[in-house]
């Protein structure tokens, strides 16, 4: 009895791989040779002529989005400072203030890094 145990554990258990389809197996190897092909086809990408370009190009295109921003906390700074002047808040009047002297600092703060780099 004892010995039929043992012999049980002990037996070495096969391992198949699991039965693919045919479907199966060509999406895979679209798959594979898909991924190889994006591994080993890289093709290099030149730049413009000059790298300088290309950087203020993105330094001018990340400073119209600030101006933009900075705009549109100025049009919000306005319409705090009105609704204060509304309803005579004396808290809700320098918070507008606050936010129109950011949204014109925001606006303005290419202009004010060049007069400050000159």
């Amino acid at each position: 009895m004892k010995f039929q145990i043992w012999k049980q554990k002990n037996k070495k258990k096969e391992t198949r791989p699991l039965p693919m389809k045919a479907g199966q197996k060509k999406m895979f190897v679209l798959y594979s040779v898909l991924v190889l092909g994006l591994c080993f086809g890289a093709v290099s990408a030149y730049a413009a002529d000059d790298p300088l370009k290309v950087v203020n190009n993105l330094s001018s295109f990340i400073f119209s989005l600030i101006r933009a921003i900075g705009l549109i906390l100025l049009g919000f700074g306005i319409v705090q400072v009105g609704l204060s002047l509304k309803s005579h808040d004396p808290s809700q009047r320098a918070n507008g203030f606050l936010t129109l002297a950011g949204g014109i600092i925001i606006t303005f703060a290419k202009e004010i890094l060049d007069l400050i780099t000159k």
